[in-house]
């Protein structure tokens, strides 16, 4: 049997929920698992339709991580377990067995100045795990420069599951909305610095020069929502932006699949930074190319110049030339084809097996 150690699980939304079920439910196929999860409001309905076995553990949440690692701890001596599997360093900070140990690092949660107290704490865990998956080659070299030793280090880009064939009534439907306008952008994140989304509208206010037509769609919610909304209003591009959230799955997968350009130049914000980019390998199963950021893993889902491109998101005028490039010539449908083809790479049924190969 195999432990999964997660702060991160469905029916709670967002990237690491979403890796952590894909991971979850492929392993599940091969080997008998045992889930420790964070209680959630609504996982009774969630809990009772999957073929795995999961706790969840609630309370308050300075006392549950203690409670937590009680209970697995306890049940780690009770059980014939061959190896853990966590979704956090926290996760395994108070696990103690001498059982084989995975840890996945993301970037953020591994950023932290060297010799601080945070940074010890992390490399206490990380350098005594047996393996630590990161999900990109540039939070391996994060984690390096951060003191976790190298050998320990191996890259497992995050997988996805195949896309659902759209039914043409949402197809019709996005056709209904969006009307006319066209080329289209589109980037679905939470709306926040490190997502650049106010450098995209900028750029949008010279590309309407050349592109009456253009539109550039957020989907999506998050802190910074109003001022990107203010943003929008002071450029007078209320023509060009649409915004939607709360929207279901269906559509919103029609409204990418509808798009040209899935567009997020990410940059680093503090300590915060795009580890990997999914949101451009999901895009690009639709056939949909990205232009993302310097600053991040991007380069692990999009090969420049081949189906996307990778461009400075600190500078606007790159962001600008990136966009005008990939729309001229419709160079997006070259790039897009690429991009589809490449997104097979990343199926949870050919990632899975480099998970099989570290829980030998």
């Amino acid at each position: 049997m195999y432990l999964i150690i997660t702060k991160s699980f469905p029916p709670d939304v967002g990237g690491m929920q979403n890796l952590m079920w894909g991971l979850t439910n492929e392993l599940s196929k091969h080997y008998m698992l045992k889930v420790f999860a964070d209680y959630h409001n609504n996982h009774k309905d969630f809990d009772e339709k999957i073929s795995f076995s999961i706790e969840r553990v609630g309370g308050i949440k300075l006392f549950r991580k203690y409670r937590k690692a009680q209970l697995i701890n306890e049940y780690i001596k009770r059980n014939k377990i061959k190896a853990i599997i966590a979704d956090h360093w926290k996760s395994l900070e108070l696990i103690k067995t001498d059982k084989k140990k995975i840890c996945l690092i993301h970037s953020k949660e591994i950023n932290h100045n060297k010799e601080s107290n945070l940074n010890k704490r992390v490399l206490n865990v990380l350098n005594n795990v047996d393996v630590v998956v990161s999900n990109s080659r540039f939070t391996k070299n994060l984690a390096t420069s951060c003191g976790v030793k190298e050998n320990k280090i191996t890259v497992i880009n995050p997988g996805v599951n195949k896309v659902q064939e759209l039914n043409n009534k949402s197809l019709e439907k996005v056709e209904s909305l969006l009307k006319y306008k066209s080329p289209r952008l589109i980037t679905i994140s939470r709306y926040d610095k490190r997502k650049n989304h106010e450098k995209v509208i900028m750029a949008l206010r010279n590309l309407k020069q050349s592109y009456p037509n253009i539109v550039y769609i957020c989907i999506g919610h998050g802190d910074e929502e109003e001022n990107i909304k203010k943003l929008v209003k002071e450029l007078n591009l209320s023509e060009q932006v649409m915004f939607f959230k709360d929207i279901s799955n269906e559509l919103k997968n029609a409204i990418l699949a509808k798009s040209n350009v899935f567009v997020m130049p990410s940059v680093a914000y503090k300590k915060s930074v795009e580890g990997f980019g999914i949101a451009y390998v999901e895009a690009a199963q639709y056939g949909i190319p990205s232009i993302g950021g310097i600053h991040g893993g991007a380069a692990d889902a999009i090969e420049h110049e081949k189906n996307g491109l990778i461009c400075d998101g600190d500078d606007l005028d790159e962001i600008y030339s990136s966009i005008n490039f990939i729309l001229k010539n419709n160079k997006y449908l070259e790039y897009g084809k690429s991009a589809k083809e490449n997104s097979e790479k990343f199926r949870w049924e050919k990632i899975i097996n480099q998970y099989k190969k570290i829980l030998i």
